[in-house]
């Protein structure tokens, strides 16, 4: 097991390493956050607003005198795992009816690619917007949402590849053997696709965390005491003026956890190509 992980980590270019050492250490401060935090996510625990760095408060206070370091140890938490929790069912959901699409054809795929088509001409924001307004914002419709805008996109490039290789030989051979569709999708055909599926797993999660994030600015997303990332950004953008900690800390958070998976994405590729 070592063995591989030193063979991979040695296969992967500097931009790859530098992209999986942020992804590794934001996933570390998701899972273990929360317990490192001197403060709670919600007290108050200094008498001004917006201060610098101190020995009490590594990162300075926020708009009410909360602890910044805290709340990005929290906020952390839910960017993370919102994000990866939606890219991974909407990967799993659209990859299964590509599947289906791929191995049935004819009017199965008919149909459900015109589904997707229409679905994916609905702009994310606008969609989400929708639905936040009818059923209010909370983690699990947050996590309906996120994961249900990027199915179509994923349904897409996984039907792509599906097509592609039961044309090929051995799907055919395993068709004349009499193996059923079950076999030939899971056995035959989805191993093929692990490589690609994998980099659009990496990329649907950089696109929920932006979509999170643009919900939480507008007010959308996590709801107060708690936050995400895009709503430490929201509530102290009145510190912008000043270049407080409490703006430029979650502003780039956000930045590295993102640019970092799009790094550890281009390095997985097949030939380090984009």
């Amino acid at each position: 097991m070592s063995g591989k992980l030193t063979s991979f980590l040695r296969g992967l270019p500097v931009s790859g390493r530098i992209g999986l050492a942020l992804v590794v250490f934001w996933l570390v401060v998701a899972l273990v956050g929360p317990w490192l935090a001197p403060y709670s996510v919600g007290a108050f625990v200094d008498q001004d607003v917006f201060s610098g760095i101190s020995s009490q408060f590594w990162l300075g206070s926020d708009y009410l005198g909360r602890d910044v370091l805290s709340r990005v140890l929290w906020g952390s938490r839910y960017t993370v795992f919102l994000a990866l929790g939606a890219a991974m069912i909407a990967v799993c959901i659209g990859t299964s009816f590509a599947l289906l699409a791929a191995i049935r054809g004819g009017w199965t795929d008919e149909v459900i690619s015109r589904a997707m088509d229409t679905f994916i001409s609905i702009p994310s924001k606008i969609f989400a917007l929708v639905l936040v307004a009818a059923f209010g914002s909370s983690l699990s419709l947050l996590l309906v949402i996120a994961a249900a805008t990027y199915v179509p996109g994923n349904f897409r490039i996984a039907r792509a590849l599906a097509m592609n290789l039961v044309a090929l030989d051995f799907v055919q051979v395993a068709r004349a053997r009499g193996e059923g569709s079950v076999h030939i999708a899971l056995r035959e055909v989805l191993p093929n696709m692990i490589h690609p599926l994998l980099a659009d797993t990496g990329l649907r999660f950089v696109f929920v965390v932006l979509l999170l994030s643009g919900l939480s600015f507008l007010g959308l997303g996590v709801q107060p005491p708690h936050a995400d990332l895009g709503s430490l950004v929201r509530e102290n953008i009145s510190g912008i003026t000043e270049g407080a900690l409490a703006i430029i800390v979650p502003a780039l958070a956000i930045a590295t956890l993102t640019v970092g998976a799009n790094l550890l994405i281009d390095a997985l590729k097949p030939g380090g190509k984009a």
